[in-house]
């Protein structure tokens, strides 16, 4: 499907504003609702006919999918927003793997084949399982969804400045930013973490979307060498870093996880041993969210002690001050995925049930945030990301100065 080229591409004068859309699996359905809330705020603000509001798309794992899209459809905001609302509000579990009895029995056979017997099946690569799910109908959801190859024309007609997709090599242990950009940007490179020009396809999203052990790596060519990609999340240290290196002086992050997480209170006697679905919903968790949190505190730290230093001072420096608009969920996903476990194929709550996934179990509730593609979850999701979205509506207006611009 292709996108009428209409309005006029962004003004240069105008400040470079970057979004960044953090991994977090179905999770990212909430950044969606944020962004059709954003939709309706520059409506309102008599801003519809404005140019792209966000010339510089960040995005990693499942945020590199939406990232994409909006990349796409750059010279119309609100279709590309409509766009993603319509996939992820139909959105189910086998659109995105392998949910049948057939593939998850198959599936679970080789685990535990390869649990008992791995001393035994060491030899046999047939037997040793990519991944626990197998994503390939993520594949053909991104082909005919995002129009990829409306890219270079958005690039090239000013619509959009970049592009960046991350994702973790297997082969090096690096963490790598592939981008496309409208201008020569020299890759950059900091300690265990790489950027490379590219031109974005299929296989840059399906290896940045690569969670660990629940879908198999991605093959991206790289200087003519494939190499095999897991999740962009994955040794990440500074989620908003491609951002800033591509020309962005503010930035909206739209995190999957609440920015601070209240403590989670003693329980009154000993807790059971964690099952593997703790474990694994711990560890996602700690992928996911931890790095974006920290990466906003340290930016924040920045702009404060940059706030302290006189301008001629500043000027010596090259840090510089960014602004920062942060919109991340005010509830707890673990706790809303627990009421859509039911809507899962019973293939799959079988196989989470085996992990130790229960519906009235809060602490197993992470994993199953991560996995449930189904329309009642995203759908919450996508309104709990409106509402958070609208609740800071006067911050909005003023991060993209749009402020008064109906009354002008």
């Amino acid at each position: 499907m292709t996108l009428p080229s209409a309005r006029p591409p962004a003004d240069p004068s105008r400040p470079h504003t970057g979004l960044v859309l953090s991994g977090g699996g179905a999770r990212a359905a909430y950044q969606v609702g944020v962004l059709r809330a954003i939709r309706a705020i520059r409506r309102e603000a008599g801003m519809a006919q404005a140019p792209n509001p966000f010339p510089i798309v960040c995005g990693t794992s499942a945020g590199a999918i939406n990232a994409a899209a909006l990349a796409a459809g750059a010279d119309h905001f609100d279709t590309a927003v409509r766009r993603l609302t319509r996939v992820w509000t139909h959105i189910h579990a086998q659109d995105v793997y392998r949910a049948d009895a057939w593939d998850a029995l198959r599936a679970g056979t080789r685990w535990v084949s390869l649990l008992s017997l791995g001393w035994a099946l060491t030899q046999l690569r047939h037997a040793r399982p990519r991944s626990l799910l197998d994503n390939a109908p993520l594949g053909t959801l991104l082909r005919t969804q995002i129009p990829l190859g409306r890219i270079p024309l958005m690039l090239a007609n000013g619509h959009l400045q970049a592009l960046s997709i991350a994702a973790s090599s297997y082969a090096t242990g690096e963490h790598v930013t592939f981008y496309e950009s409208a201008h020569a940007v020299a890759p950059w490179s900091r300690a265990q973490r790489n950027a490379v020009s590219a031109r974005i396809g299929v296989p840059h999203l399906l290896a940045s979307s690569a969670i660990p052990f629940i879908f198999p790596a991605g093959e991206v060519a790289v200087d003519g060498q494939d190499s095999w990609y897991g999740d962009g999340t994955m040794r990440q240290v500074a989620p908003m870093s491609p951002a800033i290196h591509l020309g962005a002086d503010r930035v909206l992050v739209i995190g999957a996880g609440r920015a601070n997480e209240p403590r989670t209170p003693t329980p009154a006697k000993a807790p059971a041993y964690p099952t593997l679905a703790q474990v694994a919903g711990h560890a996602l968790s700690s992928i996911f969210l931890d790095t974006l949190a920290a990466d906003i505190e340290r930016t924040q730290r920045i702009n404060h002690t940059l706030s302290l230093i006189a301008p001629q001072a500043r000027s010596h420096s090259a840090l510089r001050s960014i602004d920062l608009l942060v919109i991340s969920p005010s509830q707890r996903l673990d706790d809303l995925a627990l009421q859509h476990v039911g809507e899962l194929p019973g293939t799959v709550r079988t196989l989470l049930g085996i992990l130790g996934v229960r519906p009235k179990d809060r602490a197993s509730g992470a994993l199953a945030s991560y996995l449930l593609f189904e329309p009642g979850y995203t759908r919450a999701l996508m309104q709990l990301g409106w509402s958070d979205a609208l609740r800071q509506r006067d911050d909005a207006e003023r991060f993209f100065g749009w402020q008064g611009a109906q009354a002008a």
